[in-house]
């Protein structure tokens, strides 16, 4: 019987194939997809290789000459459905033999396997010689001869079991035809345990001591049905716990009633376990030969050692049944998920890609399944070729198609890398379409700074409102009481509050919508706070304000926007008269202090002498808006913290303890031209 190997990612053509010729002359080996150690194994016992691919691009013939190099001798024949001239040279030039267009014809497929592949003289009848005195030496010449084309059959047909070794049932199934052929047995039968889980380890669970049928020659399936052997008694517990061989008639099982019962239920003679060198895998039982006679120890041994390699396949079936069950499920989360996942190999051929991720990067006359490494975007294929060079992850980046500039795409890499691996075995590559995130982000802040414009615009009609009623009131009396002197000192009065209350607007505004510094100098610390100080008493109505000042004694100098800084902290001190109406004292006290990069600071600390922040307070003051007053905007502090953070500095309000006074500190970068720096102190 001659063995045909097909290789196709459909049942079609091998069907055809098996319709086409005598099934008792050809078997038909069906294939999807082979690693290059499986072909070469499979290879003695393979006449010949069919192929199903269509020749119309260089993917079909790296296919066909990657099967070359695994089968360099095996005769090959090529069905395809589309083909090109010039791909049709390249696949005979590979050493293909025949190129035939579908459907399959059974003559002449059958006419070019006996040409490639001739009946050999063994398989025709001899015919029958006279009877003479040199026949039977002749006889025996001849047998002794056909003794290794005997061997070489049996060899052949031993090897057709590698076909089936990733499926356990298929190979169990051809081991026991193969022992029936080999020893005449009668009956057999093996019980398997249960498989391990898919995501890992053993079987659990009521069954995970049950041993149920796989495979059974010459028993029935009704039978096998109701069957079932268990670890912890009978026939399977015994060879769980000897390891060793059971016969019928042994006194084992005469004192074991269950034993015998499983026995003679199945008809066999004789129990094998079947062991992986660990552990039990499954128990074999079998009936003597078909000619009634009992096998031999040593028969029982062989099989013994036979049934021990055959535990071991069925292990490597169960943890590649594992790996495949676990990339599949891998791919369909892969394929499930709902951004677009693409997984490179380290030498850029794409191992997976999603439908989502082709749906972005979409190519003409592309098949449905297809994508390459090219298809990807020249911006990110660098990336990924990058990351995969130097095995360190890309950060997130955002990508903006030349075709279709409104959509935006956020992408992430990231390099996968074996156990002690200096470099990466392939990158995973995440694209997610954040076109309309990016779109409801954008519309959420400009609907903020709405709401902002409102806000502002509501509280500053409001103040200069309350700025404009006096002088208005005056304004509507000025006919009347022009001459009068108590008038015209209130209107002197009202004037100058309303323009000094519009002026601080005017100053909070400008310096609010400043990004950058004015005119900038060299101004000393102490000048600054005097100045700001009578900056905020013009604002202050109280007459009695004290300003207690403390300096660590050197003179300390900003590099600054002097209008704004002078502002800012005026805006503070301001803060602190209005802490408390009875008491207006601020204290301020100023020191250098060099942090552990080596820069010097100026450390400047405003305290009134009010109840202190709530916690509320400290966490918003700075703020636009916020304000603990009936009066006012509630930009001071919002306005300040711009300005020093412009200056490069920082604003703290620290946490409140329990009625102590209110403290701001504000940290700018000293004039390098200031005084010799002080001892490093905690930044």
């Amino acid at each position: 019987m001659k063995t045909l190997l097909v290789i196709a990612h459909n049942h079609t053509l091998a069907e055809a194939i098996r319709a086409a010729l005598d099934a008792e002359r050809y078997r038909v080996i069906e294939q999807a997809s082979l690693s290059g150690d499986e072909l070469r194994l499979m290879a003695p016992s393979i006449d010949a290789c069919v192929l199903d691919a269509d020749l119309t691009s260089a993917e079909a013939i790296r296919t066909i000459e990657w099967v070359r190099r695994q089968l360099p001798a095996c005769p090959m024949f090529v069905y395809a459905g589309n083909s090109q001239n010039a791909w049709e040279e390249d696949a005979y030039l590979l050493g293909v033999n025949h190129i035939l267009s579908k459907p399959v014809r059974g003559r002449i497929l059958h006419s070019l396997l006996e040409r490639i592949s001739p009946a050999k003289p063994a398989d025709t009848p001899r015919p029958v010689e006279p009877a003479r005195s040199a026949a039977f030496t002749e006889r025996r010449i001849a047998d002794s001869a056909a003794v290794p084309g005997r061997m070489l059959e049996l060899l052949r047909n031993c090897s057709s079991i590698l076909c089936h070794s990733l499926s356990a049932e298929p190979l169990l199934k051809e081991f026991l035809l193969l022992l029936r052929e080999i020893l005449g047995v009668n009956r057999a039968v093996i019980f398997l345990r249960p498989a391990p889980h898919v995501l890992g380890g053993a079987a659990d669970g009521p069954g995970a001591h049950r041993l149920t049928s796989a495979c059974a020659v010459g028993i029935s399936s009704g039978v096998l049905e109701h069957v079932e052997l268990s670890l912890n008694s009978g026939v399977g517990g015994f060879l769980f716990q000897t390891g060793r061989i059971l016969r019928r008639d042994s006194e084992d099982t005469e004192r074991d009633p269950q034993m015998r019962k499983e026995f003679d239920l199945l008809g066999t003679r004789v129990a094998i376990p079947v062991l992986d060198r660990e552990s039990l895998v499954g128990v074999a039982l079998f009936d003597g030969r078909v000619t009634g006679e009992a096998m031999t120890n040593e028969e029982l041994g062989l099989m013994f050692h036979l049934l021990e390699q055959l535990g071991l396949a069925i292990k490597n079936i169960w943890w590649h049944d594992q790996v495949s069950a676990r990339h599949q499920m891998m791919f369909d989360i892969l394929g499930q998920i709902k951004s677009g996942c693409v997984v490179v190999g380290r030498e850029l051929n794409i191992l997976h890609a999603n439908d989502i991720v082709r749906g972005y990067f979409p190519r003409a006359n592309r098949r449905a399944d297809a994508f390459d490494f090219a298809d990807l975007p020249q911006v990110i294929g660098s990336k990924v070729f990058e990351s995969l060079k130097t095995g360190q992850a890309v950060s997130d980046f955002k990508y903006q198609p030349t075709d279709a500039p409104e959509r935006r795409f956020r992408v992430s890499i990231s390099p996968f890398r074996k156990d002690n691996s200096s470099a990466p075995t392939a990158a995973l590559v995440v694209v997610e379409d954040c076109t309309a995130a990016d779109r409801i982000h954008h519309l959420e802040i400009e609907t903020a700074n709405l709401r902002l414009v409102q806000q502002m615009a509501e509280r500053l009609a409001h103040e200069i409102g309350n700025a404009v009623v006096p002088i208005s009131t005056h304004q509507q009396l000025l006919r009347e009481r022009v001459n009068d002197p108590d008038f015209q000192k209130s209107l002197a009065v009202a004037m100058d509050d309303g323009v000094k209350r519009v002026s601080r607007l005017v100053d909070q505004m400008r310096f609010l919508a400043r990004d950058r510094l004015g005119k900038v100098e060299s101004v000393p610390v102490k000048q600054l706070i005097e100045e700001a100080f009578r900056e905020a008493r013009a604002y202050h109505p109280s007459a009695s304000v004290l300003l207690q000042y403390e300096s660590s004694g050197e003179p300390l100098s900003l590099s600054c926007d002097r209008q704004g800084l002078q502002h800012a902290f005026a805006e503070i001190i301001l803060n602190a008269f209005q802490a408390n109406s009875s008491s207006c004292q601020v204290q301020v006290r100023t020191r250098s202090e060099t942090d552990s990069a080596g820069s010097r600071w100026a450390r400047i600390e405003v305290q009134d002498s009010g109840a202190g922040f709530s916690a509320e307070a400290a966490g918003k003051a700075s703020e636009p808006f916020f304000t603990t007053r009936k009066v006012g905007l509630g930009l001071g502090l919002a306005v300040t913290n711009k300005i020093i953070q412009t200056h490069a500095g920082k604003l703290e309000i620290p946490a409140p303890h329990g009625g102590s006074p209110g403290l701001v500190r504000i940290s700018l970068p000293l004039d390098p031209q200031s005084a010799s720096p002080a001892k490093p102190a905690a930044n």
